[in-house]
């Protein structure tokens, strides 16, 4: 029979939520991103991503600081790593956990509080715009020069957004391939 004391640690809470960061992180950005593009007519896609990106950049701003919460120290050692966020910012745990586990933080964050709000702003600038030009922004060009910068501006924003989100999800895999030398 499993050893019950095991509940009373933070070793499977902390597990329980790497593998629901990560899961998440791997299902919208190679799975649901993908085939609700593929599938969904642009405007239908843009609600959908936008109801979306709040939750999920959440998950990416919150599952680091669950992960500290829960870090599970070690008592393998005399002078054994400290559980907690007092693990996390101990001295040994700098590069393996530390630096992950603040550039999945940072990362989601600014693609929660800035990123998706400008993503958003110049989405409705540049429906406003449409309806101006009697085109969609995504249409074939030639567009107006209002609608050209527009949709640059968007490029811009969307491709640092992807970019963070991708940092992010390295930053998961690197905490995960540390974690994963802990387990005995």
């Amino acid at each position: 029979m499993a050893d019950r004391s095991i509940l009373f640690s933070l070793a499977p809470y902390h597990v329980l939520s790497y593998g629901t960061l990560l899961g998440t992180q791997v299902f919208h950005t190679f799975i649901n991103s993908v085939t609700s593009f593929r599938v969904l007519e642009r405007p239908q896609f843009a609600i959908l991503q936008r109801e979306l990106f709040p939750v999920y950049f959440g998950i990416q701003t919150v599952g680091p600081v669950i992960l500290a919460l829960t870090y599970p120290g070690s008592r393998s050692s005399l002078f054994g790593i400290p559980s907690s966020f007092a693990g996390v910012f101990h001295e040994s745990s700098r590069w393996g956990v530390l630096v992950p586990l603040g550039t999945i933080f940072a990362t989601g964050l600014l693609n929660l509080a800035y990123l998706l709000p400008e993503t958003n702003k110049i989405t409705a600038l540049r429906r406003q715009q449409e309806k101006k030009d009697g085109k969609a922004s995504y249409d074939p060009a030639p567009h107006s020069k209002e609608m050209t910068a527009l949709n640059k501006q968007f490029g811009k924003i969307h491709g640092i957004s992807s970019l963070a989100n991708l940092v992010t999800l390295l930053a998961t895999v690197v905490y995960g391939i540390h974690l994963s030398t802990r387990l005995e």
